[in-house]
């Protein structure tokens, strides 16, 4: 498809992909065994402008978009699906704000961009993943000020963030007519960071509990309509979901990769295990699914791009592509043998890493669900 792209996407393109193989994948398993937060290649992805990559100029962007935005993930995912997560997090912020922000939360658009502001999200809850309508974090007003009470888990950035944006329940009767969003400052008074949990992969992302014990902030920290997050999350969620299909993607072609060179260095009775047509039929629906996975992907960016719904495209990719990821980058490792059971190769890592792809950003069964209801009002 890369035939396809115009002057300005292959440029990007080929500045992720050197990074990526220069610095990102020599890093990965140092990043993987210390399971800490990789500032400084957070800092040069800002300066080499990546997270600005899908915002529009005049926003202190790259002026380019969500097809763009893809294949940068793709290929830094390619070197470590670590990097590709802490990649997708400032340009979704920045994104979100310049959407629905106000002038003074736009404010802090260059400083994300640049990597100075580390943003992060606060949704999820112990008890509450999917059921997003049933969170329990409640964020009263009193005066000029809302006042948080509760509790957000797996906040990623969570660790290192100097903003988070928080969703609240500011009207704990309405469901999800009564969720909305608002910036909170970390040095906040009442904001409590908590342990970073243990993870099976996607280390180094600095993942931690959140606590608000009575957080005072300002009513101006408000973003968008009181009470209307849920439906700014949901299509934030659209695009998210392109992200995370293209950074299951990254790791997929990675996996491939290594799974086509091992094939060729390894032989048993006395051939290469390429020749053996069941390793080769392994590989061959590799090759198919990734590229159907490419497809849907960029078919649903471009939609984004020209301002169309997306509902049913972007669950549709993130299915489709965290799915095949998963089962791919298993079969790759059972090219490998014993080997890929080892942590010295990358295929041990792929395995663990892509395993969050089918829960981050709504769980496949969620996707499912979407999928079922976009067909039913597209055909009925």
């Amino acid at each position: 498809m890369d035939q396809f792209l115009d002057d300005e996407q292959q440029m990007v393109r080929d500045t992720a992909r050197r990074f990526s193989d220069e610095v990102v994948a020599p890093a990965a398993a140092r990043i993987d065994r210390e399971n800490v937060f990789p500032h400084d290649i957070y800092l040069t992805l800002a300066k080499l402008g990546l997270f600005g990559v899908a915002l529009p100029e005049e926003a202190g962007g790259a002026g380019m978009d969500a097809v763009t935005a893809c294949i940068a993930m793709e290929e830094i995912a390619r070197g470590s699906g670590a990097v590709g997560n802490a990649f997708a997090i400032p340009v979704e912020a920045a994104l979100f704000l310049h959407h629905h922000g106000s002038d003074r939360h736009k404010a802090l658009i260059p400083g994300i961009l640049d990597g100075s502001v580390i943003p992060a999200t606060a949704v999820t809850e112990a008890d509450h993943g999917s059921d997003v309508a049933s969170m329990t974090t409640t964020a009263r007003r009193e005066g000029d000020e809302y006042v948080i009470k509760g509790a957000k888990a797996w906040v990623t950035f969570g660790q290192v963030a100097d903003v988070i944006m928080v969703f609240a329940k500011t009207d704990p009767q309405a469901g999800h007519k009564g969720i909305s969003c608002i910036l909170v400052e970390t040095d906040c008074a009442g904001v409590h960071r908590g342990k970073s949990e243990q993870l099976l992969g996607m280390h180094g992302l600095a993942e931690c509990m959140i606590s608000f014990d009575d957080a005072r902030v300002p009513a101006g920290n408000l973003i968008g309509p009181e009470n209307g997050a849920f439906k700014m999350a949901m299509e934030n969620f659209n695009f998210s979901r392109l992200m995370m299909s293209s950074m299951a993607l990254g790791m997929a072609q990675a996996a491939m990769e290594d799974a086509i060179a091992y094939a060729h260095d390894r032989k048993q009775f006395g051939k290469p295990i390429f020749e053996f047509q069941a390793i080769q039929f392994m590989i061959a629906d590799m090759a198919k699914d990734i590229a159907a996975a490419r497809l849907l992907i960029r078919h649903a960016a471009q939609l984004y791009d020209h301002g169309q719904p997306i509902a049913l495209e972007a669950a549709q990719a993130k299915l489709f592509t965290t799915d095949m990821a998963q089962v791919h980058i298993s079969n790759a490792l059972q090219i490998h043998g014993g080997n890929g059971y080892s942590r010295e190769f990358r295929v041990e890592r792929l395995f663990r890493d892509v395993r969050l792809s089918q829960i981050y950003e709504g769980t496949n069964q969620i996707q499912r669900m979407i999928i079922a209801r976009q067909v039913e009002k597209r055909y009925t």
